[in-house]
């Protein structure tokens, strides 16, 4: 039977390709690659075995969802909590005076210097009274729908590891992305898309690269796509870059690779796979005209694009990092997760901040707060509060998560006199739509924003990936793989649900 079957500890799928059966058809992607359908169309194609992207009946999941879909805004270079969400008095009455922080301080570099306030005001917004930064005020308008959590804390201060955990649930390679879990356990609501698309910062990738949305030990299909608005070719391999490759070479190549197939099923009548693989190459067109189309912003009103901070597209931008270009770029992806998961994409993955490169731009704001994080973040949190205010009046906030996260927090001493340290100890999350709570925070960080208050209960991203599968109709305990002898999940053997923060 072509579903899923939910096992009481597991979901299991039938008839997956073995390693002997993907290695067969390496010849075959190598000639494809060459004929540019490449990267989403392969990975839609070559690997969409058993199920061919069908949807999960909500009658078979664990138990009735609240969301459909998620929509995660990952902060690449660690964001400050301190001077964006998690205003904290003591560090305006200590600022300046030497930082004491009564327990020996792992340090990532050399950043303990003086207790040093946040550079930037604060103000209450929204009925909640949340107080915020004024680097983030777009959101205080939102605020009202979101959940935020004070006492995440990680388990390394060093980049690659730490965004791993973040993305992944571990902080090694080899483990598939949060996107693949989700679109693992929910199959796809458009077969002329993929379930996880992946919109990196305009500049290039963070850390990790795309090893942070792999599917690994996880079929195929799931893994992240990756897509640069920006670019004139936004998807790789999916169109002919050659000048000598025309559409009707390109359709000739094509058809020759669907020749050659069928003449191999013939020689092989019992084996279905085969024939599921031929059908899925001729998607391969519609993916062409359905990606092409869901990147088109052209059909969108002025008000739509200016909400979305859109109105000078094209313009030329200072090497500077500066919160016009941060705008535009940022929401230019919202916009397009918006289309995107209005098309049935599963689980859409927007990254600010590439890997590490000087001068800075990302997070990682170790020299100067005041250079780096006014542009990031207000380029950030006007682009946030547009998607959210959009999905709420389309009706699509109710059934959509949106995540935002960061791989740790900075610190609440001064680092080179106007910088911040790595601070994996404590940092900030944050969830709204999709069955959460607007205008409520779970759980204080300490005094200065070093750790949490109640160090024996912090919250863990186990936590936070339970709760959001839970939402999502999942039981992270449930939704496992076994690999090498162990049965994997996105929670690892961690994991529970934040039941302060959802209705």
């Amino acid at each position: 039977m072509d579903c899923r079957i939910f096992a009481e500890r597991s979901i299991t799928f039938p008839n997956f390709p073995t390693s002997t059966d993907m290695n067969a058809l390496a010849s075959r992607r190598d000639f494809l690659k060459q004929g540019s359908i490449g990267g989403m169309a392969l990975a839609s194609m070559l690997a969409r075995e058993p199920l061919q992207g069908a949807v999960v009946p909500s009658s078979d999941l664990h138990h009735p969802p609240r969301a459909k879909r998620v929509i995660q805004l990952f902060m690449a270079g660690a964001a400050s909590h301190l001077d964006m969400f998690d205003f904290k008095p003591e560090l305006v009455k200590r600022h300046g005076e030497k930082s004491d922080f009564g327990e020996h301080v792992e340090a990532f570099q050399n950043g303990l210097g003086p207790w040093m306030k946040s550079p930037f005001e604060f103000k209450r917004h929204g009925n909640c009274g949340k107080l915020m930064s004024e680097i983030v005020e777009p959101l205080g308008e939102v605020v009202d729908d979101i959940s935020f959590i004070h006492n995440l804390v990680g388990k390394s201060g060093v980049h690659s590891q730490a965004t791993y955990l973040q993305a992944t649930g571990f902080q090694f390679p080899g483990f598939p992305g949060a996107g693949s879990w989700v679109s693992y356990g929910l199959g796809s609501e458009n077969e002329d898309l993929p379930s996880f698309v992946v919109l990196p910062d305009h500049r290039g990738f963070a850390s990790n690269g795309p090893k942070n949305w792999g599917s690994a030990f996880l079929p195929t299909h799931t893994q992240g796509t990756t897509i640069f608005p920006q670019r004139t070719n936004p998807i790789e391999d999916l169109h002919p870059h050659a000048d000598y490759v025309t559409d009707e070479s390109h359709g000739e190549g094509i058809d020759l690779v669907n020749r050659l197939n069928r003449m191999h099923q013939r020689s092989r009548p019992m084996d279905s796979r085969l024939d599921s693989r031929i059908r899925s190459y001729e998607l391969a067109a519609k993916l062409q005209l359905s990606a092409t189309r869901a990147l088109d912003l052209s059909d969108e009103p002025a008000y739509v694009h200016k909400m979305y901070g859109l109105e000078n597209a094209g313009k030329k931008y200072p090497k500077d990092i500066n919160p016009e270009e941060e705008t535009e770029y940022f929401g230019r992806k919202c916009l397009i997760a918006r289309r995107l998961i209005e098309r049935g994409v599963r689980f859409v993955q927007i990254w600010s901040g590439n890997d590490n490169s000087f001068p800075r731009r990302n997070w990682d704001s170790h020299e100067d707060m005041t250079r780096d994080h006014p542009s990031l973040s207000l380029g950030m949190a006007r682009g946030t509060a547009a998607l959210i205010k959009d999905l709420k009046q389309r009706g699509l906030l109710e059934d959509t998560i949106i995540h935002w996260t960061t791989e740790f927090g900075r610190m609440p001493s001064s680092q080179a006199g106007k910088g911040r340290d790595h601070n994996p100890f404590v940092f900030t999350n944050w969830l709204a739509g999709g069955g959460f709570k607007g205008g409520v925070t779970h759980g204080e960080s300490d005094q200065w924003g070093y750790k949490p208050l109640d160090r024996k209960n912090p919250t863990q991203v186990y936590d936070v990936y339970a709760t959001m599968l839970h939402q999502l109709g999942l039981d992270h305990e449930r939704l496992s793989v076994r690999h090498n002898s162990i049965d994997r999940r996105l929670t690892d053997v961690h994991g529970h649900l934040v039941k302060e923060i959802i209705s």
